[in-house]
């Protein structure tokens, strides 16, 4: 779970690519669209931060999980998504730009949240608190990371329309190859962690894995959204920025085992996020083309 090439280089170059050809397939009539219609977002935002703590706090309590590991899973669902929401929504056929605005809007409203949800974690499990100040550098990265290469790819987009269609499909099968190197490179990095721990917290984070998207795509259902949103959204809130709770963990609060949650979490999504955006996909195509 330290700093190496492949998160400190290699992850954000192969993400930064990656948004760029996403911005390719996006205009401003998408996210208009979405301003317009703000009840996905609040949906979105409900879920990610009122649902997802509660989930994360009961399945710590039903599989009694040591305090470090419950402190470090309740961390994790005070995260945020991340750019790799973005790229399996895309993969999914879901409304990127849907995600793109609840993480844009998600990762603001954790500087208020995190602090909050890991404070009383700490004080219920660990039986004090710790003051933790609001991530701002990581936001401002992964803001960075996701907004400049979509801006250049919808710039593109609009200057060169057709090389932008032409580049879809090439961009989705890149999308595709740039996961499978990221997931073997991730098990390989994290397979003595994942061997150590999954025992002990590896059910839990595989539960809330499934809750998490499980209630992000059935929610909105529910609730009469357009399928491609109910993708977005589970996406969005089934796939956590495990780097930054990593980042906390590690050099705010100064204790690794609280990491170890979001490092087996982060495996196990890959997983169940492709498995996911493949029947997704499937379901897309299959499904008859709109009047």
């Amino acid at each position: 779970m330290q700093a190496t090439l492949l998160t400190n280089l290699l992850l954000p170059l192969a993400l930064g690519v990656i948004m760029l050809g996403l911005g390719l397939g996006l205009t401003l009539a998408d996210f208009r669209r979405v301003a317009r219609y703000p009840r996905a977002v609040l949906i979105g935002l409900f879920l990610q931060t009122a649902v997802l703590p509660w989930a994360a706090f009961g399945l710590a309590l039903l599989f009694r999980l040591p305090p470090e590991l419950a402190v470090g899973l309740m961390l994790l669902a005070a995260s945020p998504g991340g750019a790799t929401a973005n790229i399996y929504s895309h993969l999914a056929r879901g409304d990127v730009a849907l995600n793109i605005t609840l993480t844009a809007v998600n990762s603001l409203l954790c500087l208020v949240t995190l602090p909050l949800i890991l404070d009383l974690s700490l004080r219920f499990f660990l039986g004090e608190g710790q003051y933790v100040p609001p991530p701002v550098r990581k936001i401002v990265e992964v803001a960075t990371l996701i907004l400049l290469p979509v801006a250049i790819g919808m710039t593109v987009r609009a200057l060169a329309p057709g090389f932008a269609a032409r580049m879809e499909k090439p961009i989705r099968l890149l999308s595709v190859l740039v996961l499978v190197l990221l997931i073997g490179g991730a098990v390989a990095q994290e397979w003595a962690v994942l061997v150590r721990y999954v025992g002990a917290v590896g059910a839990a984070c595989l539960l809330f894995n499934l809750v998490s998207m499980g209630a992000g795509y059935a929610a909105p259902l529910a609730l009469r959204l357009p399928r491609r949103q109910a993708v977005a959204i589970a996406m969005e809130i089934g796939i956590h920025n495990g780097t930054l709770a990593i980042f906390i963990a590690l050099n705010v609060l100064g204790n690794p085992t609280m990491s170890v949650p979001a490092a087996v979490y982060s495996l196990l999504m890959f997983f169940t996020a492709a498995v996911f955006a493949y029947r997704a996909s499937r379901r897309a195509e299959a499904a008859p083309a709109p009047a």
